[in-house]
C-alpha cells in the first residue's frame, strides 16, 4: 500500500479536514458570539421594562414616577 504525505490513515487528505475543522470553529465562534451580543432586553425600550417592574410591584409609585421622569427629561 502506497502512502501520499497528505493522506492519513483513512485515506482522506488531511487538508480537506483542517478546512472542515476551520470551518466548524469559524461556525461555533460567530454562534457564541451572536449567543453574546443578545439583547437581554428582547429589544424593549426601558419605559416598558420600568413599567414591567411597577406592575410587579418591584418599586412603589413614586419610585416609578422619578424614573419615568429620568427617562423622559431631555
Amino acid at each position: 500500500m502506497m502512502w501520499h504525505h497528505t493522506y492519513g490513515m483513512a485515506g482522506y487528505p488531511l487538508d480537506g479536514l483542517l478546512l472542515i475543522a476551520l470551518l466548524f470553529l469559524a461556525a461555533a465562534g460567530v454562534a457564541v458570539y451572536a449567543l453574546r451580543r443578545r439583547d437581554p432586553a428582547g429589544g424593549r425600550d426601558a419605559a416598558a421594562l420600568l413599567a414591567d417592574r411597577y406592575a410587579r410591584g418591584e418599586i412603589d409609585d413614586e419610585e416609578y414616577q422619578r424614573r419615568l421622569d429620568h427617562l423622559r427629561w431631555p
